[in-house]
């Protein structure tokens, strides 16, 4: 818990998809203002979100911060075994980088020390 912890302050994106980045800070301009997330506008606009990588032999999470320049990890934690088993069954053991399920972030929170249980 105690890694995470000091990212407790960060504002957290829990909806920020890896595809949403991607078109948020890679491809400017090809979000509208209507939409969830407002366009970037400067290279002082940054995200905080985590995503779920796959591509190993466990799933682990990845706490990124990202603006126009690039994207940072800021923390990467394996998914417990328990966490790891429903995420893979919920993804069809699919690899690859995804977004967050709820009981991952469910877990995340508690690590944060955003909730309680």
């Amino acid at each position: 818990m105690a890694k995470l912890m000091k990212f407790s302050d960060l504002p957290i994106d829990w909806d920020l998809t890896p595809e949403e980045a991607v078109t948020l800070y890679l491809e400017w301009g090809n979000n509208n203002w209507h939409g969830k997330h407002k366009p970037v506008r400067s290279k002082a606009d940054y995200s905080v979100y985590f995503v779920v990588d796959t591509w190993g032999d466990k799933p682990k999470a990845v706490l990124i911060r990202r603006n126009s320049d690039g994207a940072d990890e800021l923390a990467t934690l394996a998914l417990p075994p328990d966490v790891a088993k429903s995420y893979l069954e919920e993804t069809g053991n699919s690899r690859g980088v995804s977004a967050v399920s709820p009981s991952v972030q469910r877990w995340l929170c508690r690590e944060l020390g955003h909730c309680d249980s």
